[in-house]
């Protein structure tokens, strides 16, 4: 066969003009010959010719291609944030750390980027059209709402929503709903930091740092009401578990964490965690009209120096960590664990009732941004005072990413519907 091709290919050949009816009779009887051997020596029989467009074979190996998005580090990226503090107005005092005297702008020409692939950018429309007539809730506590209020600036390029929390509740400061009526889409946060039952136990009334009951078998039906007929579902919790708390569960008490009373057994905060994201899982799985997708949003770690929250801790770094400088271990690790495994144990059970649950894992990415915090630059939700915040993050900022997530999980997700 060498040979031959040599010889058909030699433009120089004494005989390669000399009779051309002898060379296709021999390239023919050569193409059956190969043709009969394959047929008589294969186990199957020949598969049809298909034709393939060269695009659609680098579709489908793109399509096909692993890549953890969670997995990467930090970049600059002079381009900046999607918005600023003055092109979105639905930013709270809170977060606007710009409008509060913040000067370095640094902290928001970051960008995340994975090892293997790119994350892609935030589309206001492609996730507009994706939730056109959909519902999706994010429930927790205020840095779930902290996130919500970064979609609502991410999407603000597009539309603007209509406020229709008084429609709903009266305490429109904890418990949102935004309505797009263009896409007939409907964004709503549900006030639940523990998202089981909850109660003061205190009896000198609520402060920051009171004790309080937790019934860690039953779901806060501040939102569990709410959410059975939502389309995604975006659950997160973290800071008020490390308050003093006691847990009950088939309303006796079991134990307790950081309480101080004798004669009660002392649990970790970790125990307390885990059973309320167990509950949490389990409730929606037996909620009859719930066919939405969960998204665990995992905890978001603080950035407290000098000092606890309240005994004067700040952070006032203006760059972000490397990799090498801040590892993911600790009590921060634990938590991030408990969630996850218990994540797992939901997944794995949902597929059992055509359940979705999917992982926002946001945690050792936002422990590398000490810089993307209010500090001082914000205000109380409550009073015009300045807090040092180390829990909540500054819009624009870091916290945007997690929207990039969400929008790349949810077509992943749609991109599986499609091909199942």
């Amino acid at each position: 066969m060498k040979a031959y091709s040599t010889d058909l290919n030699a433009k120089n050949s004494p005989h390669s003009h000399s009779n051309p009816r002898k060379v296709f009779l021999l390239a023919l009887t050569l193409i059956l010959l190969t043709t009969i051997h394959l047929c008589i020596h294969s186990s199957h029989p020949p598969l049809p010719f298909k034709k393939i467009s060269i695009s659609t074979v680098y579709r489908n190996i793109e399509f096909e291609k692993k890549c953890d998005v969670f997995t990467g580090k930090w970049v600059p990226y002079p381009k900046g944030p999607y918005y600023t503090n003055t092109s979105c107005n639905l930013i709270i005092d809170q977060q606007n750390c710009m409008k509060f005297g913040r000067e370095d702008t640094e902290f928001m020409k970051w960008r995340w980027k994975p090892d293997e692939c790119e994350l892609p950018l935030f589309n206001p429309l492609q996730f507009l059209e994706l939730v056109r007539g959909k519902f999706m809730a994010f429930v927790g506590d205020s840095v779930g709402r902290n996130q919500m209020q970064s979609l609502l600036c991410l999407l603000a390029s597009v539309t603007y929503p209509e406020d229709i929390s008084y429609k709903y509740t009266s305490n429109t400061d904890y418990f949102k709903r935004w309505f797009y009526a263009d896409y007939n889409f409907t964004i709503a946060a549900f006030w639940s930091p523990f998202l089981v039952e909850a109660g003061d136990a205190d009896p000198n009334g609520h402060s920051l740092n009171s004790l309080m009951n937790l019934y860690l078998d039953k779901a806060d039906e501040a939102w569990v009401s709410e959410v059975e007929s939502f389309d995604y579902v975006i659950i997160s919790a973290g800071q008020w578990f490390f308050r003093p708390l006691i847990y009950y569960e088939n309303n006796q008490v079991v134990g307790c964490h950081n309480c101080n009373i004798q004669n009660m057994t002392a649990l970790p905060k970790y125990y307390g965690y885990k059973m309320a994201f167990r509950t949490a899982f389990r409730t929606l799985q037996r909620l009859k009209k719930y066919k939405g997708i969960t998204f665990l949003r995992t905890f978001s770690p603080s950035h407290f120096e000098n000092g606890d929250w309240n005994k004067g801790g700040n952070c006032v770094r203006t760059r972000p960590f490397t990799s090498q400088e801040m590892n993911l271990d600790g009590y921060i690790m634990e938590f991030y664990l408990t969630q996850v495994e218990e994540l797992k144990a939901a997944e794995k059970q949902g597929m059992k009732k055509g359940l979705k649950f999917g992982l926002l894992d946001t945690t050792e990415i936002m422990l590398l941004r000490p810089d993307g915090h209010p500090n001082n630059y914000g205000h109380s939700l409550h009073q015009n005072m300045t807090v040092n915040d180390c829990v909540h993050w500054c819009l624009p900022g870091p916290i945007d990413t997690w929207n990039e997530f969400l929008l790349h999980t949810m077509l992943k997700n749609e991109k599986d519907d499609v091909n199942t």
